[in-house]
C-alpha cells in the first residue's frame, strides 16, 4: 500500500493535494506551523516540526509512509535537509515538487545576493522605504540598517515587537496582482524591494509592479538542498510516485 507523506505550505503542494485525495491516495499533508490559520486541505493534516532527523526519520516508520514528496518553500531549506536525510535513513523514495526560479526580463533592474545578509548590504546607506517582501523570519538583519522605512506584508499580524524601528504592516495572504501591487507601492513610496526568488505566479506581482515603477529589486537566490529528484508538475509527481525508482 502507498502511504505518502506531503510536506506542504506552497500553492504547488495544495493542487497536488487536491489532486491526491481526488485520486484517494492514502496521504498526510504536514504544514511548519508558521501561520495561524494555514490554509484547509483535503487531506488528514498534521501542523508543526518533526524534530529534526531522527524525529522525521521514527515518524515515517512509525506511519509506514512509502512515499514522500517535499512541496515546502524554496527557503525551507533546513527541512528539505532532514527530509533527505531522512528518507535516505528509512529507505524511503522522495522527491521534490519545486517551482522555477524567477528570472529576470526585459526592463528588470537586479541586484542578485546569495544570502539575507548581503541584501542587507545591498541597500543603501541614506535612508529609503523598502517593500521587505521576505515573510517574518529573517527580519532582524535588517536592523544592522535602522535608518530605512520597512513595508512587511505578513499573512498574521505580528504577535511581538518588530526588531526594526520603522515599520508599516499590512496583512494579506496571496495570491497577488500587478495592478494592486503597484498601487500598494505608490502609497508607501517604495523606492527599493527585497525579495527572496521563491518563484511561481503568486508572488510575482511585487516583480512587475516594480519594474512598471522602474524600481530596483534585490533578489535573493535560492539556498543550497541536498541533490534529490526534482518534479515541475503535478503529473510528473504522480508519474513518479507510481514509478519511484525512474
Amino acid at each position: 500500500m502507498t502511504r505518502i507523506l506531503l510536506l506542504g505550505g506552497t500553492t504547488e503542494a495544495s493542487t497536488l493535494a487536491s489532486t491526491l485525495a481526488k485520486d484517494g491516495m492514502d496521504a498526510v499533508f504536514s504544514y511548519a506551523g508558521r501561520t495561524a490559520k494555514p490554509v484547509s486541505q483535503p487531506l488528514p493534516t498534521r501542523v508543526g516540526g518533526f524534530g529534526g532527523v531522527d524525529g522525521l526519520t521514527a515518524y515515517l516508520q512509525a506511519e509506514n509512509i512509502t512515499h514522500v514528496v517535499d512541496a515546502t518553500h524554496p527557503f525551507a531549506a533546513q527541512m528539505s535537509t532532514n527530509a533527505v536525510q531522512a528518507c535516505e535513513a528509512a529507505g524511503v523514495p522522495l522527491c521534490a515538487f519545486e517551482r522555477p526560479a524567477w528570472q529576470a526580463g526585459e526592463g528588470d533592474t537586479w541586484v542578485r545576493t546569495d544570502s539575507v545578509d548581503g541584501a542587507v548590504g545591498a541597500l543603501p546607506d541614506t535612508p529609503a522605504r523598502v517593500f521587505l517582501a521576505i515573510g517574518k523570519q529573517n527580519l532582524t538583519q535588517f536592523a544592522a540598517k535602522p535608518q530605512h522605512h520597512y513595508l512587511l506584508r505578513l499573512v498574521d499580524a505580528p504577535e511581538a515587537p518588530l526588531p526594526l524601528p520603522h515599520t508599516t504592516v499590512e496583512i494579506a495572504r496571496g495570491p497577488f496582482d500587478a495592478a494592486g501591487d503597484t498601487a500598494l507601492m505608490r502609497r508607501h513610496g517604495i523606492t527599493h524591494v527585497v525579495a527572496k526568488n521563491a518563484g511561481g505566479a503568486g508572488a510575482a506581482a511585487k516583480l512587475t509592479a516594480a519594474r512598471d515603477l522602474a524600481l530596483p529589486v534585490i533578489m535573493i537566490g535560492r539556498p543550497q538542498v541536498p541533490a534529490r529528484p526534482v518534479k515541475g508538475s503535478v503529473a510528473e509527481v504522480m508519474a513518479w510516485l507510481s514509478h519511484p525508482a525512474d
